[in-house]
C-alpha cells in the first residue's frame, strides 16, 4: 500500500489501576474497539505497562501475576481485529523478565520490543525487576515502518537515531512518565531536541492518573521531524485522540495548553486525592479543620477532587484555640458546602492530665502536654474515619515534615497526606490560586501568622526560622544535596542553616511513619529520598 495513504494513529491516554489486570484488559479492549469503530484508527497505542498498571513494584515478583499478564495479552490479541493494538506487559522469557511492548494484529503478535534503557534513579526501580533488551522492533502499517520504544529509551541519546537507521519512518513510544513541577517542559524539550537531530516524527503516549505517591499527568504529544510539537493531549485527564499522518508527516492537530506553575501543582494534587480515594474504595474523605492555612488548602483540594458531599470536616478546639480560628474554619466549611462537626478536645485532654498526674509529678510542662492535645485530635479523627469508612487526610506540609514540626500519632495520624511534598510558601500560593476561582478560604487565614495553637500565643516562628528562609534552605539541602557551607555561601544565616539541617537529620524516624503523600517536586520524601533512620552522618557538626 502506498505510503501516501493517510495513517490514523489513536493515542489512548488512559488511567489504569495497578494490579487489576482483568479490568485493565477490558479497558484496553474497549478503547481499541472504539478507536477502530468510532475514530477510524489504524493503530492504537497505549501507555507503558497498561495491562498491569504502573508501577506494579513487587507484584512483578509473583509468578501468578506474570502469568495473568501474559494471558491478558493473549486475550487482547484474540478479541480485537481490524486495528493494530500496541500494548505493554511484563514478559517472562528465557528465565528473565522484560518490560515489553507488543503489536497485536488479528489474533497474532506481529512485533515485540523489550525496553532497552531501564531507569534506576529517583522514583524508578526498574533494574530491580527487569532485564534490558538490546534490539529494535519495527512493524508496517499502511506502508510506514513504525518503531517501538518505551519511556526512558527516548531520554537516552542515540536510541532514536538507532531506530532511524533500522528503517523506521515513525517512532512510537509508550510512557509512564510521572509528574513533578516543570516536568512537562523538560520532557518535551528533551524529546524535541532528539527528534530534531534525528529527523523522524515521534508519537509520545503517556499514562494519566494517581498511583499512591505518583501522579501521571498525561499530556501525550506528537512531534514532527523538525522537532515541533503538532499535537498535545490534555494534562491530568483521560483522552482518546487520533493523529493523522500524510506520508511520514503528522498533520497539525489541537495542542492543549500547558498549565502554568501553581495551577499545574493544584491539578496534580486534586487528581492524586481523587484517585487515591476511588482506587482504594473509600467512601469519601475527612480531615481536621483548624482555621489555619494548611487544613484550609487540603479541604479545598478534597472538595475539588471528590465533591462537597463526600468530604467532612471536624473542628476540634482546645483552650488555646483562638475564636477567629473557629470562625474561619466554619466560614470555609460553609463556603465549600461540606458537612462539619465541632468536637472540643478539652474533656479528653483533662482526662489524660488526670491519668498522668502522678507519673508526671515533679516534671515541668513542656511539649509533652502539647503533643497530648494533638493526639487527642488524632483519636477523634481516626474514630470517625473507622466508623464512616472515609479516608482521613492529614494536613502537614513539606516544610513541617522536613524539620519534624509534627506530632507522631497526632496531626500525623491518617491515611493520606496530600500536601506532604508542598513547601509552606507554595501552600499560600495554592490557596490564593484556589481563591482566584472562587473565594472559599477566608482572607484572614492567608495573612495571619501560622500557629499550631497548642500553647498560649504560639506561632510557628517561635520554633522555626521564617518560612521564606526555611523553605529556601530546605530546597537546597533536601532537593539539591547542598552542604551547610554551600547554603551559607548563598547568603543564608549560619544559625538558620544549622538549625534547619539539624532538624532534618534527626527527624527521619518521623517521616518514615508518616502517611504516603502526593509527589509534586523533583525530590520527595519516600520514593525519591531514602535516608537511614539510624545514622552517624550529620549535615552540621
Amino acid at each position: 500500500m502506498s505510503a501516501t495513504t493517510t495513517l490514523k494513529l489513536a493515542i489512548a491516554q488512559t488511567n489504569f489501576l495497578v494490579g487489576d489486570i482483568k479490568a485493565n484488559t477490558a479497558k484496553i479492549i474497549n478503547q481499541a474497539l472504539y478507536s477502530r469503530d468510532r475514530l477510524g484508527a489504524d493503530v492504537v497505542i497505549f501507555p507503558e505497562l497498561p495491562v498491569t498498571g504502573y508501577p506494579p513494584e513487587d507484584l512483578l515478583l509473583r509468578p501468578d501475576f506474570i502469568a495473568m499478564a501474559q494471558q491478558a495479552v493473549d486475550t487482547i490479541a484474540g478479541q480485537v481485529s481490524g486495528i493494530d493494538v500496541v500494548v505493554g506487559y511484563p514478559e517472562q522469557a528465557d528465565g528473565k523478565l522484560y518490560n515489553t511492548a507488543v503489536v497485536c494484529r488479528s489474533g497474532e503478535i506481529i512485533a515485540r520490543y523489550r525496553k532497552n534503557a531501564l531507569p534506576n534513579y529517583g522514583v524508578f526501580d526498574e533494574q530491580r525487576y527487569f532485564s534490558a533488551g538490546s534490539d529494535t522492533a519495527l512493524f508496517t502499517a499502511k506502508g510506514r515502518a513504525l518503531a517501538l520504544t518505551i519511556c526512558e529509551d527516548v531520554w537516552q541519546p542515540g536510541l532514536i537515531a538507532k531506530n532511524r537507521l533500522a528503517g523506521a519512518d515513525i517512532i512510537l513510544t509508550l510512557n509512564a512518565s510521572p509528574f513533578h513541577a516543570g516536568k512537562i517542559h523538560q520532557r518535551e524539550q528533551i524529546v524535541c531536541d532528539q527528534i530534531k537531530e534525528a529527523g523522524i516524527p515521534l508519537v509520545y503516549v503517556n499514562l494519566v492518573g494517581g498511583q499512591d505517591e505518583l501522579i501521571f499527568d498525561g499530556a501525550s504529544f506528537v512531534v514532527d521531524s523538525d522537532g515541533s510539537v503538532v499535537f498535545r493531549a490534555e494534562e491530568f485527564q483521560e483522552q482518546l485522540s487520533v493523529v493523522e499522518f500524510s506520508g511520514n508527516k503528522p498533520l497539525t492537530s489541537v495542542c492543549a495548553p500547558i498549565y502554568q506553575p501553581v495551577t499545574s501543582e493544584y491539578q496534580a494534587l486534586v487528581l492524586g486525592i481523587r484517585d487515591y480515594v476511588a482506587k482504594n474504595g473509600f467512601k469519601g474523605a475527612l480531615l481536621g479543620l483548624s482555621g489555619g492555612i494548611d487544613s484550609a488548602l487540603v479541604l479545598a483540594l478534597a472538595v475539588d477532587a471528590l465533591g462537597a458531599g463526600q468530604v467532612e470536616a471536624v473542628l476540634m478546639p482546645s483552650r488555646y484555640t483562638h475564636m477567629m480560628s473557629i470562625e474561619d474554619a466554619e466560614l470555609e466549611a460553609q463556603a465549600l458546602g461540606v458537612n462539619y462537626h465541632v468536637i472540643p478536645i478539652e474533656p479528653a485532654v483533662t482526662a489524660f492530665a488526670q491519668m498522668l498526674k502522678q507519673a508526671f509529678a515533679g516534671s515541668a510542662k513542656d511539649t509533652t502536654e502539647e503533643n497530648i492535645q494533638a493526639r487527642c485530635r488524632g483519636v477523634v479523627l481516626m474514630a470517625l474515619s473507622n466508623k464512616q469508612g472515609k479516608l482521613l487526610l492529614t494536613t502537614g506540609n513539606k516544610s513541617e515534615m522536613s524539620v519534624g514540626y509534627a506530632t507522631l500519632y497526632g496531626d500525623m495520624a491518617g491515611g493520606f497526606a496530600p500536601i506532604k511534598d508542598v513547601p509552606k510558601l507554595l501552600v499560600y500560593q495554592l490557596a490564593r490560586y484556589r481563591n482566584s476561582i472562587s473565594q472559599v478560604i477566608p482572607e484572614r487565614v492567608l495573612i495571619r501568622p501560622p500557629s499550631a495553637e497548642l500553647a498560649p500565643d504560639q506561632v510557628d516562628q517561635d520554633s522555626l526560622p521564617p518560612y521564606d528562609q526555611l523553605d529556601a534552605i530546605l530546597e537546597r539541602y533536601v532537593e539539591r544535596d547542598q552542604s551547610a557551607e554551600e547554603i551559607m555561601a548563598a547568603g543564608f544565616a549560619r544559625d538558620d542553616v544549622y538549625r534547619a539541617i539539624s532538624l532534618v537529620d534527626r527527624n527521619e524516624y518521623k517521616r518514615r511513619q508518616s502517611p504516603p503523600g502526593i509527589r509534586i517536586t523533583p525530590r520527595a520524601f519516600g520514593r525519591d529520598r531514602r535516608y537511614p533512620i539510624t545514622s552517624g552522618y550529620k549535615g552540621v557538626n
